[in-house]
């Protein structure tokens, strides 16, 4: 039991049972006072976590730390940086103390400085720097209540300062309910859970609360609030006098939620009428700020008229920072609910008047001003959307459209509204369910209309997740494109939407004739394609032939990338065949860590993973690669996007084939194959002809390698509009040299030199002429692999420098050049080495042996290691445990449980976690042995 005492830094109210837990969070940010910490108070609504940051926060207080406070408000989570704007108001004087572009970027953040909004790396550090200074004077404790309903934009910033805190005299402290869906990042953080309190605890805080309940009614309560503070002050309270002390029975059956949400009512209704409509106002509004709730009530004494409900504790007004906030979430729900309709839109309208300046507010409050449809409303918000997807808030914009289309007079325009919906939830948003619902409501609003452009790309790419395919998905898009009526006009935002979609159809078909139908959109646009989309056309879809004129604008686009994250994933994608994804890598990561915060869209986030995991391998970091493809992976079972499983599932299988895990590779290779196959994605299946080539010339199947290649790009030509091909040249030519193909070799060395590979990139180019070297007798062959490797910078591309310098250390070997051949091939052991590719290992060691050399060879370990923690994860799994289910016993999230898990399947050779048992009872026989 917790012991119940007065804690020595309560200020105002008393904390019943929890001492322990007091004790705990103080104790913990005194350890880490000098370092800074970050701490998460999770438990179930009601159970006490306000009360108790009221506690750490009064505390800090009389310790000189200075203290600052937000709290998410439900009608308040739509509004971008809201709640950033309630955390720091206390601070606006002291932005001076920032350099120009910090604190500019830091006003227009908050909202009281103008100008376009700001790149969300840039707000972030602003205000880590902004905490960091002024905690070098002064101790800062930042507590954070109710995070689940804190605004998408602030809880990137308040995640991305969490992790950042180490070396500062800055702590962070957050509430969320348990369960709670949240945008904040939590993985990492330290989490402190608040328990019910003990039947003691229970029973001494009603008798300190309402000393009138007789000791009978008080047992009966603790016994109905189950352990819940909330439920045991406010309870007793909606009983008469006469049931407090036992002289009237009281109601069977007290069910907790329902009954409390019906006693917040009740006493809001209560309330004097003018109260009621400044409490209306203000929840209705959400951002706690009082200008605007004086505003919207005209000459009226707002604090005067609040009183009522500030002695009766349903808010708190603090006049210095002019901030109201309710004291329990309940109360501001309660406030709406006991409204009539009438009443709120009156409300909402008186809102929208005094936010003319803040036009995505305003244009929400007159939408649910509206009566009726309102086409001058509808645009508004349809310009809201377009504003909040510019910033990366898919589920904003999708909300703001369906609104808006709610408020369009015309079927035409109600479907087109509700078509860009249900687009945005598949291309970025990652509800593909309510993506569905909202495709068939623009049907149904139109359905004698042709598909909208966004509704066909909604279309494919949900037809293609379930059980369509490519070919019928690339129809219906083309189609929409052909028949449309946008005369090809290029700042026609769904034409190219619509492009971009199909240029992802053809890749996935791989087969250059369903490519002619984009091509030749983009030649069509007027007045010129957008560098993004024409760039693409030329670097991706057939970069062997034309990617080299596409370059001068790509370096344009990687220059001023920004971070808006379909312009990220776009310019990745116009990168991917060039070798230019190292370029993109910092605006990915960035992308990425808002995906993990949830201020950011999963499918943009899901192409960013894919962009670093062939990044990451290209560059030889291939634990990376897999780390971020299992993440990738988590995504796409929990949102549903299978369609994008193959390529990070490629990722794996690339890694797994050049390590030797052929069973691994053969696995996750069936997986891609059994999606693609039925649904004619061809160009999913070259991937997988990649892996298992790559797979078969690490162990030396050099036929079974040939003939995987060859159904890549046939030999003696790199097949048009299937890019893949660059990547699997070196790998055709040395398949076919090692099986006595010799002329096919050279006409596929030759298809290489007359491409425009070499251009494309330092990687590209060592693969060109490492070919050409390869199919060259004489000198000439020596003099062009030291072309090819003087082509590329030290520690570039470490997998395919090392195995150009294999190639070159056995042919000179083979030439009697021992000391030269021992140079190359002692570098390309020691980068497979590195690598874990055991199988070129094993290869670098045979040619050194066979050059005489006696030093240390290092044989590869054929052992599997698993960290601790990961053995413990798969032991539980294996035992039948849900994800969920381990989390809470380990005290971590479950994606974090997923990415282990993801991460663990390559090193036991599975891909499910069915095989897990199996696999850990072979590993602990080879412990045995």
């Amino acid at each position: 039991m917790n012991e119940v005492e007065r804690p020595s830094d309560m200020v105002a109210t008393r904390l019943v049972g929890r001492h322990d837990d007091l004790s705990f969070i103080r104790s913990f940010f005194d350890d880490a006072a000098i370092q800074g910490a970050a701490l998460l108070v999770t438990g179930e609504a009601g159970v006490g976590k306000s009360a108790l940051l009221d506690a750490l926060a009064g505390g800090a207080a009389q310790r000189g730390v200075r203290v600052l406070r937000a709290r998410g408000v439900q009608f308040e989570a739509d509004i971008s940086y809201a709640g950033l704007n309630q955390l720091l108001v206390p601070l606006f004087d002291e932005f001076e103390i920032l350099d120009e572009g910090h604190r500019e970027a830091l006003r227009v953040a908050v909202g009281i400085g103008s100008g376009p909004t700001p790149d969300r790396l840039l707000t972030s550090t602003a205000v880590l720097l902004l905490l960091r200074v002024i905690s070098m004077e002064t101790p800062l404790l930042v507590i954070v209540d109710d995070l689940p309903w804190i605004d998408r934009a602030t809880t990137s910033v308040l995640g991305f300062i969490a992790r950042r805190l180490v070396g500062s005299n800055v702590s962070f402290v957050a509430a969320c309910r348990n369960g709670s869906e949240s945008f904040f990042e939590t993985s990492g953080l330290t989490e402190h859970r608040l328990q019910p309190l003990d039947e003691a605890a229970a029973d001494e805080l009603i008798s300190l609360t309402h000393p009138d309940v007789s000791s009978t009614v008080r047992r009966r309560i603790v016994a109905e609030a189950h352990g819940n503070p909330l439920a045991l002050v406010e309870l007793p309270a909606a009983l008469s006098k006469e049931q407090r002390s036992a002289l009237s029975a009281i109601p069977p059956v007290l069910p907790l939620s329902e009954r409390l949400q019906k006693l917040f009512v009740s006493r809001v209704h209560n309330l004097p009428e003018p109260t009621r409509e400044l409490l209306l106002l203000a929840a209705l509004d959400g951002t706690g700020d009082l200008a605007p709730i004086e505003a919207a009530a005209a000459d009226r004494a707002v604090i005067d008229d609040l009183a009522p409900a500030e002695r009766d504790r349903l808010v708190g007004i603090s006049t210095g920072n002019r901030q109201l906030t309710f004291r329990h979430p309940l109360i501001g729900s309660a406030v709406v609910a006991q409204a009539t309709a009438s009443e709120r839109r009156r409300a909402h309208q008186a809102l929208a008047d005094a936010l003319v300046d803040h036009p995505e507010r305003r244009a929400w409050h007159l939408g649910e001003a509206a009566v009726g449809p309102d086409e001058n409303v509808a645009a508004l918000l349809e310009q809201a959307a377009h504003l909040r997807m510019r910033r990366g808030d898919a589920l904003g914009a999708v909300t703001a459209l369906t609104r808006a289309a709610g408020l369009s007079p015309e079927p035409v325009a109600r479907s087109r509204r509700l078509a860009e919906a249900a687009y945005i939830g598949t291309d970025a948003g990652g509800e593909l369910v309510d993506a569905s619902r909202l495709l068939a409501g623009a049907r149904e609003a139109d359905p004698s209309g042709h598909d909208s452009l966004h509704a066909a790309a909604a279309s494919a790419f949900l037809l293609l997740n379930k059980d369509g395919d490519i070919d019928t998905a690339h129809r219906l898009l083309v189609g929409a494109i052909e028949n449309g009526d946008h005369d090809y006009d290029a700042t026609n935002d769904a034409l190219i939407d619509a492009l971009h979609s199909l240029v992802l159809l053809c890749w996935y078909g791989g087969e250059p004739h369903k490519w002619e139908s984009v091509l030749k959109a983009v030649d069509r646009l007027h007045p010129q394609a957008p560098d993004a989309l024409w760039t693409i056309a030329q670097t991706f879809a057939d970069p062997a032939r034309t990617g080299l004129r596409g370059l001068a604008r790509l370096d344009s686009l990687l220059e001023h990338i920004g971070d808006d994250p379909t312009h990220v994933v776009r310019v990745g994608t116009a990168a991917v065949y060039a070798d230019r994804l190292s370029e993109v890598r910092e605006a990915s990561l960035h992308l990425v860590e808002q995906g993990r915060s949830g201020a950011a869209p999963v499918r943009r986030c899901l192409g960013a993973l894919m962009h670093l995991g062939l990044d990451y391998f290209h560059s030889g970091r291939w634990d990376e690669a897999l780390r971020l493809a299992g993440e990738g992976l988590i995504l796409c079972d929990e949102h549903g996007y299978r369609y994008f499983k193959w390529e990070l599932q490629y990722v794996q299988a690339i890694v797994a084939a050049a390590q030797g895990q052929l069973d691994t590779s053969e696995t996750l290779i069936g997986d891609i194959i059994r999606w693609a196959a039925p649904r004619g994605a061809n160009g999913a299946q070259l991937f997988a002809s990649h892996a298992k080539g790559l797979g078969a010339l690490a162990v030396g199947d050099f036929e079974s390698a040939f003939r995987h290649m060859a159904a890549i790009s046939p030999p003696g030509m790199l097949a048009p509009q299937i890019p893949h091909a660059m990547w699997c040249a070196m790998d055709m030519v040395e398949a076919a040299i090692r099986t006595g193909r010799t002329e096919e070799a050279e006409a596929h060395a030759r298809a290489m030199r007359e491409s425009a590979m070499a251009d494309l990139s330092p990687r590209l180019a060592l693969l060109v002429q490492a070919c050409e070297a390869l199919t060259t007798s004489g000198t000439d062959m020596l003099e062009l692999f030291d072309r090819a490797l003087s082509s590329v910078e030290d520690g570039q591309w470490p997998f395919d420098v090392a195995r150009v310098r294999l190639f070159y250390g056995e042919n000179l070997r083979r030439r009697r050049a021992t000391k030269e051949a021992r140079e190359q091939l002692l570098a390309a052991l020691e980068a497979f080495e590195q690598l874990g590719a055991e199988p070129w290992v094993k290869r670098a060691t045979a040619e050194l042996r066979a050059t005489g050399y006696t030093g240390p060879a290092i044989e590869p370990s054929k052992s599997v290691s698993l960290t601790a923690q990961e053995l413990q994860i798969a032991k539980l799994a294996a035992s039948g445990l849900t994800n969920k289910q381990i989390a809470e016993r380990l005290f971590l999230s479950h994606r974090t449980i997923g990415t282990h898990l993801y991460q663990i399947y390559p090193k036991l050779g599975i891909s499910s976690r069915t095989a897990l048992r199996d696999a850990l009872d072979s590993l602990a026989q080879e412990d045995d042995d």
